[in-house]
């Protein structure tokens, strides 16, 4: 297999890392905008691995995108930048007849006149209207591949498959206890992308009444997290499972709750209160006259880079769904899960742990299909896959997942 990655932040850079002991692929042509991150990546893998290169990429050029895909013979494009550049990215792999993958789908907008009650334009909209267009084309758009979403959605479908008879609700809760030294505030995250989810309208979805929109933050609920993290305050926000589960399992609601704390949404109220969190460009001096930024960009611009995090952090990670019905006739609920230390994540490939628990699952996807262990057609999401394939691959990989019965 030959892939484009594009993207060589933390979450690409642990992408070349995690699939650096893998033999499945080909070649790996890492893309960024800045040459020398993709390059950095490139030669901090062991042995000076032939199988990768870098490129300098614009992943808004959508050209330039279709002219790197042909020049590198790919099969496969990986996008692991912001959500900003989906659609670019999805479209050019679309135009090139090679399959794509994303970690995170496009972007939403909030409902003109009742944002917390009706949905506007929902996330992955765009790329399912394109559905029929991938289709014909006999190639796959597997989206929403990275861990929430991704392998929540896994999760949900082995749930569906092997656990129930029937389902109630699915409820993808997430939650840490990780703490970053010498910082007040520093997201171990994409900022861009966590305001992106935190500040936009959550979505619910129920089987009676489809997907509609609350406020911001709402819901709180307290959730126990396995192995030692233990309970967190979760609050709604919006998500990529809400809108991909219900297009292929059968339930009757479907939630995605984050385990925030009262500190971070204060903070992110703030930014919201002072827009600070907008990505529309305003004018400030610069010392060669005006320029046009976005606040959004400054802030990130401003706060430690994630990636750069995990020497400071100390902690575990969980990402995991929720899932009540019933079997044979009695009420079950499990929560499957999978948890990840940074002290385990930094010593073993050198990325701390929400980064590289993003960037396990699509390299695990990336197997499945180069080997054809998951095919299709169209844009799919994870759970439109079978999912034990892959819950063995992730073991084999070193990091295994849990099962939890509740009550």
């Amino acid at each position: 297999m030959r892939v484009l990655l594009v993207g060589a932040g933390g979450v690409g850079t642990a992408v070349t890392r995690i699939v650096a002991r893998r033999k499945f692929l080909t070649h790996m042509v890492v893309a960024d905008y800045d040459h020398s991150r993709a390059r950095a990546a490139v030669d901090a893998l062991p042995g000076r691995d032939e199988r990768f290169s870098a490129l300098r990429l614009d992943a808004s050029d959508e050209a330039a995108v279709r002219k790197a895909l042909a020049e590198h013979r790919c099969d496969l494009l990986l996008n692991a930048t912001d959500p900003r550049f989906v659609m670019p990215l999805f479209r050019a792999a679309l135009a090139s007849g090679v399959h794509y993958v994303d970690m995170a789908m496009s972007l939403s907008a909030p409902h003109a006149l009742r944002p917390y009650e009706e949905c506007g334009v929902k996330l992955g909209d765009a790329q399912f209207e394109l559905a029929e267009r991938w289709a014909e084309s006999g190639r796959m758009a597997l989206v929403g591949m990275g861990v929430e979403p991704g392998l929540s959605d896994v999760f949900a479908r082995y749930a569906a498959d092997e656990l129930f008879d029937g389902i109630d609700e699915i409820g993808v809760r997430d939650g840490a206890d990780l703490t970053v030294e010498g910082y007040e505030f520093a997201p171990s995250f994409s900022i861009w992308t966590t305001i992106e989810e935190c500040l936009n309208p959550p979505v619910v979805y129920e089987k009676d009444r489809g997907w509609f929109t609350t406020a911001p933050f709402s819901e709180p609920e307290v959730f126990d997290f396995p192995e030692g993290i233990g309970p967190v305050e979760c609050v709604n926000v919006e998500h990529e499972e809400v809108l991909l589960i219900p297009r292929w399992l059968d339930a009757r609601r479907v939630t995605f709750k984050y385990g925030l704390g009262d500190d971070f949404i204060a903070r992110l109220k703030t930014l919201h209160e002072l827009g600070l969190d907008s990505t529309a460009r305003v004018t400030v001096p610069g010392e060669d006259g005006p320029v046009r930024v976005s606040p959004r960009d400054v802030v990130a611009a401003c706060l430690p880079d994630p990636a750069t995090l995990g020497d400071r952090m100390t902690g575990k990670t969980c990402a995991g769904t929720w899932v009540r019905g019933t079997k044979d006739g009695e009420a079950r609920e499990v929560y499957l899960y999978h948890v990840v230390d940074n002290q385990w994540s930094m010593r073993e490939y050198g990325s701390q742990a929400v980064v590289w628990q993003t960037a396990v699952n699509p390299v695990v996807a990336l197997e499945l299909l180069s080997t054809g262990a998951w095919s299709g057609e169209g844009v799919l999401g994870p759970e439109a896959l079978p999912a034990r394939p892959f819950l063995d691959l992730l073991t084999e990989y070193g990091s295994p997942w849990g099962l939890r019965e509740q009550g």
